[in-house]
Parts: structure tokens; sequence; C-alpha cells
């Protein structure tokens, strides 16, 4: 009778977590541009902070954020096998640890705009990897319109006819890029049963038994040198509660709605953001070349979106 009941209650956590195709659009939008944007508040932050102490303060603040929404709400669940748990161990290690360790210290490297274009290629990979980890179907329209998409992001980024990028910097985003094709592919796997709060709180969770002993290992001896800066930590925070808890709970929800490919296929919109961005608050002028860009960006989003029906 208990577990009647305990079925029936998870069966309605799953049907409340459902989400309409237009809703997940326009989550997965709101995400994209709350991550494009972070870009630029992430290097305000590390003006003061260090990248590791920078994306350490960022998730625990986030995980404190989830845990007291998710006991306020009721929404918070328990994990109830091992296998689950490793699944968002996995998750946790991906991203948020790997990941923006490695955005944070590439971003260190090099301007917003050029890294934004680089971690745009999570759609160019993401396809491969889901299809061969976990089996998810690829259609020409998928592969057309990211293809099309990354065009039209390269010119948004462009300085002429030369993109100058730090190798090392370039090296330490490309494998920014594998964790997060592989954190969504992780996140693919975690049970319906489990809400978007209850499974970005475990993966926020995960990601810090290997936050911490990075940050003492690498920033413990620096804390007397660090100059603490007011802007720099409310940066933090503002990455903390819009970055890591809105933007992974939106993107949580549509990913079991639209998939891996078609999700990560919203990441080309990013670059196109950051340039909007940059140009709103910097007053720097946009030129036709990347409005240009902009256009064929949002083009491609859509090619990648397209389906064809069947007899």
């Amino acid at each position: 009778m208990q577990e009647a009941a305990r079925r029936t209650a998870m069966s309605g956590i799953v049907k409340r977590e459902s989400v309409s195709k237009t809703r997940a659009y326009i989550y997965i939008t709101t995400a994209m541009v709350i991550w494009a944007t972070s870009f630029l508040v992430t290097q305000e932050a590390l003006k003061a902070f260090t990248p590791v102490m920078t994306v350490t303060m960022r998730i625990g603040m986030a995980t404190l954020m989830l845990l007291a929404v998710g006991v306020a709400t009721g929404n918070l669940q328990r994990i109830e096998s091992k296998r689950d748990a490793l699944t968002l161990l996995c998750a946790g290690f991906s991203q948020p640890f790997c990941y923006f360790i490695c955005e944070a210290y590439g971003l260190s490297m090099m301007n917003a705009a050029v890294a934004s274009v680089i971690l745009s290629t999570i759609p160019l990979f993401s396809p491969l990897l889901a299809y061969i980890i976990i089996g998810e179907r690829v259609s020409w329209y998928n592969i057309a319109g990211i293809v099309v998409s990354f065009v039209g992001v390269t010119m948004v980024v462009m300085e002429g006819e030369h993109l100058a990028v730090n190798p090392k910097g370039l090296a330490v985003l490309l494998l920014a890029v594998m964790c997060a094709v592989m954190y969504t592919i992780f996140l693919k796997k975690v049970p319906e049963k489990y809400n978007s709060t209850t499974t970005i709180f475990y993966v926020h969770l995960s990601s810090m038994i290997f936050f911490i002993p990075t940050f003492f290992i690498v920033d413990g001896g620096r804390l007397d040198s660090v100059e603490f800066s007011w802007r720099a930590f409310g940066c933090v925070v503002l990455l903390a509660a819009l970055a890591s808890v809105l933007g992974y709970v939106l993107f949580c929800k549509v990913v079991r709605v639209i998939g891996v490919t078609k999700s990560n296929a919203f990441n080309n919109i990013q670059p196109a953001i950051t340039a909007l961005a940059v140009w709103l608050i910097y007053g720097e002028r946009l030129a036709w070349s990347r409005v240009a860009g902009i256009a064929i960006v949002i083009a491609g989003l859509f090619i990648s979106q397209m389906q064809v029906k069947r007899r």
C-alpha cells in the first residue's frame, strides 16, 4: 500500500515537471541569455579572485540556495539508488567542476567574445557523443543547422580577417567543451522521477566534493594576498543565483523534452548575445558583419529544430 502511494506521489512529481515544447524553448532561450551575459560578470569577478576561488564560491552559494529553495517548497527528494547517485556524481564532476574551472581559466586568458565562440562549439561535438553513448537520433537538419549557426558565430567574433586566440586558453576551453557535452549526456541519464531542483542540487553538491579540496590545494596559501572587493563578490552572488541556479534548473527541464542535440544547439546563440551585451554595456559599436552573423546564428538555430514527417 505504501509502495503504491509512493509511486503515485512520484508520478505526480513527474507530471508537474512536464514542460510543453513552446515553454521549453522559452526556458532554454532564457538560460542562454543568462549564460551568455555571465561571461562578462565572470571577468569582473576574476579581477579580484582567482579562477578556482571564484567558481568554488559560486557553486557553494548556488548549492545553499538550491537547498533553501528545495526545503522551503518541499521539492527536494531523496536519492533512491546508488546508481542514481553515481550518475549525479559523474554529472557534477563534468559540470560544474571541470567545466567551470576550465571556463574561468580560459576567460582569464582571452576576452569574452572569443571565449564564447569557442564554447559555442559544444553542439558540434554533442550529436556524435550523444549518438555513441545513449543512441540519440541525429537528423540532417540538426547537423545542417549547427554548421550554419557556427558560421554565423564565427562572423560575430571575427576581428577583420584574424581571430587572435591564446593557444593555452584555447586548449583549456576545448576541454571545457568536452566536459559540457559529457554533463548533458549524464543529465539525460538521470531518471525523470527526480524533479529539476533535486537533480541540480545533487549535481552541485556532488561537485563540491571536488571543489573544496581543489580550492585548498590551489589557493589555500594565497588567501592573505587576495584583495577583497564587494563589487567582485556581488558578481559571484549574481553568478550563483542566476547562472548556476536559475539557468541550470531551466536547462535541466528542457533537455528532458527536446533532447541533448537540440538543447546544445542553443549554445550557438550565446556569442551573439554576448556581442550585443558588450555593445549595450560598454558602448562597443556592432559592425554590420556581426549583425549578419547574428542573423545567420538564429537561422541555423531554427534549421536545427526542423523536423520532416515521414509517411
